[in-house]
């Protein structure tokens, strides 16, 4: 067994088991200052790797752990021996499985507490013989001597600058939003970016104690082309000899209430009104601290914390441009706890690039600034289980997320000693890749509305989900009748989705752009967090049950249509389907109130031709030509959508000589229909149907899982073996059904081949804004422009 250090400024990477869970939580506390958390460790985790990252001013404790969890599994029943089914069976059965998953966790704490830490990891790691510990950077000399002494391990050391670069790589390609743009005048502040499939080239500005500047080529290329020793150290120690404030966040605070004009000389101090015929502004600084040598006066110590930062801020922000200039580079990153999320920092620093490039190059900060080290580290400490082939996304349940800009809202964020930001990242089972079929990957932008900027919609959106919480609390409860602890789990996901829906009423920046989509997958992730993990199984397997036994009769009335009478009926019946959605309120409503409402009540439910948007016209005049080669169809919900709407449409397509991928969510999310669902419906439907049956033993008819457990969809961040399928097939047509999938997310996604796009408005705020009304309906057929 052997422990390893991989780290940038220090990173310990421990590579053996360990078992603690309060404890830790209670270490956090004392050593932090902050109460328990339940999000930092999860019943049942096991610690596998271990990463301290310390540099001059901040450690950063990182750690790899496996977390236990429950999953739902459905299976079709072992008829074997028996003679016929029930005809009141349901048409599988569910269990409750445990499974294991891979955590990264992420905090940081200032290195007063270095030796506690030290304390904690000789404590609560179980035996080992390993007598070499790896390192790297500074921390592996400054504090060489206490962690051979603390641990009674040898330190080696590693490189710093690979353990930079591979934690900078992996933010930018694993965590959507992870970068953005700071405007000061816009509201808010933030505008994130979308994950470009392309990163490199770019220059990453890391400022910790000092600066370094590097340039960044490829995965493996890249070269410390500068740096500075003028950085976040130079803030922090010139800043307590003017302040006396020896807290980092609290000279942060500071600067925040200051007015840096009180002690800057200004362009118009020392020019008075003929600065003007010079070309420059009269609020351009011309020498920092320039007033403090001739005012006879004590200076504030906001004043002075707020010139300091200026001062740092705009020579690190000149020194990036003049390097970016130099190599043609026009995205710079900047990363360091230096930068905290800080508005008056991010400000400066923009201004300063803006300035100084007359807008040529744009700077970019990144959400997870300070980790980039540590992060690489456990990349480079891994090495030999290859993390890379892996997809990482971010635990919205455990992601403390940014902090407020404005220091009034949550004083204590800021004065806080030790401030306490959390990152937890989960892997995915499968690689993540974009769609083939996106016409310009770098520009796809999966939401219809960015509730970041949209204020009124904002608002009602996270209104209306914390009215839909007592909702889905006794959901959660009701799919786990035999759970004696139900009850208490699911009122602490309550407590955990109600405070981060508070949390975004105030920061709706906090996860990167606010959207509808986000705030599904957050609700997900805490009903994960508490061992919820599909509370609409019974639901869907009894309404899958249903549906089954109507489809014999569905087909048959189908099959007696004329061929045009017989297209509209599909589309209908489509549109139909997809009114069974649990995650909407007018519809949940219905359903608990009317349980005989069926396939005829929904079809009346939908608004009469014209519709709300209508190309049907266009659709049906497609048909009259030559068949599509494959078509990929994204499907929504289960039970009737699935069976009586969906798998109708595929029938008709792979009469006509389509071919069909049939994709569906990976893991549950609401009612929608799941792969391992959509395998035991499709093998019932075969068994009744024998196109069904022959397109499946044909492979004419693929179904595949997303990657996804959300009841949206992300076109960037597909399961790879779907990727690959939709090439190999040459597709030629996507269908995208359902509100999440259709409206929410992609309504403005631009493909390379044709689409439809469907969907029934079962939101009445939605429809209202859309221009509609309840169970107005869309259907967008789009054909690329030559």
């Amino acid at each position: 067994m052997k422990i390893n250090i991989g780290k940038l400024d220090s990173c310990v990477l421990i590579t053996q088991p360990a078992q603690f869970l309060f404890v830790t939580e209670s270490f956090v506390g004392k050593v932090l200052g902050m109460p328990e958390r339940q999000i930092l460790f999860c019943p049942g985790s096991e610690l596998f790797l271990l990463f301290l990252s310390t540099g001059g001013s901040l450690t950063k404790l990182a750690y790899y752990s496996t977390v236990q969890h429950k999953v739902a599994r459905v299976r079709s029943f072992d008829h074997s021996g028996k003679d016929a089914e029930q005809e009141h069976e349901p048409p599988y059965e569910i269990s409750v499985q445990e499974e294991i998953t891979a955590r990264l966790h992420f905090i940081k704490f200032e290195n007063t507490y270095i030796e506690a830490c030290l304390d904690f990891i000789k404590d609560h790691l179980v035996n080992t013989e390993t007598k070499v510990i790896q390192a790297t950077g500074g921390g592996a000399y400054k504090f060489k001597d206490l962690i051979e002494e603390k641990l009674r391990l040898k330190v080696d050391k590693e490189d710093v600058m690979t353990c930079l670069i591979k934690g900078c790589n992996f933010v930018l390609k694993n965590i959507p939003h992870e970068a953005f743009m700071y405007q000061k005048d816009a509201d808010p502040e933030f505008r994130f970016q979308t994950n470009h499939p392309n990163i490199f080239p770019y220059l990453l500005v890391n400022i910790g104690s000092g600066v370094s500047i590097v340039k960044v080529e490829t995965e493996d290329k890249f070269e410390w082309i500068g740096g500075s020793s003028i950085g976040g150290g130079t803030f922090w120690g010139l800043g307590a000899l003017l302040t006396k404030t020896k807290k980092f966040d609290e000279l942060l605070h500071l600067a925040s209430k200051g007015q840096h004009t009180n002690v800057d000389m200004l362009v118009r101090d020392v020019y008075g009104g003929a600065y003007q015929t010079l070309g420059l502004s009269g609020n351009l600084i011309a020498s920092s601290f320039g007033k403090s040598a001739t005012a006879d006066k004590e200076f504030s110590k906001e004043d002075m914390s707020k010139s300091l930062l200026h001062m740092i801020s705009n020579d690190i922000g000149q020194l990036a441009c003049l390097y970016a200039k130099l190599h043609n580079l026009d995205r710079v990153y900047f990363g360091g706890f230096f930068i905290r999320g800080h508005p008056v920092t991010m400000r400066t620093i923009t201004y300063s690039i803006n300035f100084f490039s007359k807008g040529e190059v744009q700077a970019l900060f990144l959400r997870h600034e300070g980790y980039l080290g540590a992060i690489g580290a456990f990349l480079k400490g891994a090495e030999q289980d290859n993390p890379n082939q892996y997809s990482w996304g971010e635990n919205y349940a455990g992601s403390s997320g940014l902090m407020s800009t404005s220091p009034e809202l949550f004083p204590m964020q800021r004065a806080r000693s030790g401030t306490f930001d959390l990152l937890e990242m989960d892997r995915l089972e499968r690689p993540l890749v974009n769609l083939p079929l996106l016409l310009d990957p770098s520009s796809y932008i999966p939401d219809t509305v960015d509730l970041t900027d949209d204020a009124m919609a904002r608002k009602y959106w996270l209104t209306c989900f914390e009215e839909a919480l007592d909702g889905v609390v006794n959901r959660a409860i009701a799919s786990q009748p035999d759970a004696i602890d139900a009850a208490e789990r699911a009122e602490k996901f309550r407590q955990k989705y109600w405070n981060k829906l508070q949390t975004l009423r105030h920061q709706p920046f906090a996860y990167g752009t606010l959207t509808v989509r986000s705030l599904l997958e957050t609700r997900e992730h805490c009903l994960n967090e508490f061992n919820f993990p599909d509370p609409y199984s019974k639901v869907k397997q009894r309404e899958n049950g249903i549906a089954l036994k109507c489809f014999q009769r569905v087909i048959r009335s189908l099959d007696s249509l004329g061929w045009e009478e017989r297209q509209f009926a599909l589309v209908k019946g489509l549109l139909a389907g997809n009114v069974f959605d649990w995650g909407a309120k007018a519809v949940s409503d219905v359903l608990e109130s009317e349980p005989q409402f069926g396939f005829e009540e929904a079809k009346r439910k939908l608004q009469e031709r014209p519709w709300l948007v209508d190309s049907y016209g266009e659709w049906l005049q497609r048909l009259k030509g030559p068949p599509h080669k494959c078509a990929l169809i994204f499907a929504d919900n289960s039970g009737i959508d699935i069976i009586l709407g969906v798998f109708p449409f595929v029938r008709e397509l792979l009469f006509r000589g389509t071919e069909v991928i049939l994709a569906c969510n990976s893991g549950p999310a609401l009612n929608d229909v799941t792969y391992n669902e959509s395998l035991i419906v499709a093998e019932r439907i075969a068994a009744m149907d024998p196109l069904i049956q022959s397109a499946l033993r044909e492979d004419k008819l693929l179904l595949v899982q997303t990657g996804s457990s959300s009841p949206c969809l992300d076109l960037s961040r597909l399961d790879k073996g779907l990727a690959v399928l939709v090439r190999e097939r040459s597709t030629d047509l996507v269908v995208i059904e359902g509100m999440g999938r259709a409206i929410h997310t992609n309504y403005h996604a631009a493909l390379r081949c044709e689409s439809l796009k469907l969907a029934v408005i079962k939101n009445s705020w939605l429809a209202d804004r859309l221009g509609g009304r309840l169970f107005s309906v869309i259907f967008k057929y789009e054909v690329p422009a030559k």
